[in-house]
């Protein structure tokens, strides 16, 4: 079995940033956190496709850009978070850069990073700067009050409002079938 089918999250595919929010998530009222160790770290690197070493260093800094992007996601303008999180974004963004490039296909990108270990938490923010600019409205945090999870709506209309239509969408139908059930 490969290391990314042991994913346990409820919630994978997402864009690289919001997969990197992702590794924490409610199971039955508790929060999980797949980061909590390099084997975890592994997971999260392999079921993105990214080749960086799973080290206590790499664990860091992921962290470091995780709570710096929840800041920035979660963040509102009136009380002074949202300018926090793009600060600390910003800092994770100082450890690489992109270096424009030819190949044969024609001009292309490459992300370079001083430190090696900074690598997933910089793309991850970089992949947050690409959300913003084609269609920030689009970066959302699953409607359900008990759900931590973020999406990026890829639906026609724009309205998609749960991660998943079949656990948090579900669950809030239920719940307004039960209240309607127990007033009539």
């Amino acid at each position: 079995m490969s290391v990314a089918a042991r994913d346990p999250r409820p919630l994978t595919g997402e864009p690289l940033s919001l997969d990197l929010l992702n590794t924490r998530w409610m199971h039955e009222g508790v929060i999980q956190d797949l980061l909590t160790d390099t084997d975890g770290l592994a997971v999260w690197l392999a079921a993105n496709a990214l080749e960086f070493t799973a080290d206590e260093a790499t664990l860091r800094h992921a962290l470091t850009a995780r709570d710096a992007l929840r800041a920035t996601v979660d963040g509102s303008l009136t009380d002074g978070s949202l300018a926090e999180g793009a600060g600390r974004v910003d800092a994770v963004l100082a450890h690489g850069r992109i270096r424009a490039t030819l190949t044969a296909e024609g001009p292309g990108e490459e992300a370079e990073f001083r430190d090696p270990s900074w690598g997933p938490a910089w793309l991850a923010a970089r992949d947050y700067l690409e959300l913003l600019d084609t269609a920030p409205d689009r970066v959302r945090r699953c409607a359900h009050e008990s759900c931590v999870l973020h999406f990026f709506d890829t639906s026609r209309n724009g309205t998609r409002r749960w991660c998943s239509m079949a656990s948090c969408g579900n669950r809030a139908k239920a719940s307004r079938h039960y209240a309607r059930t127990r007033e009539g």
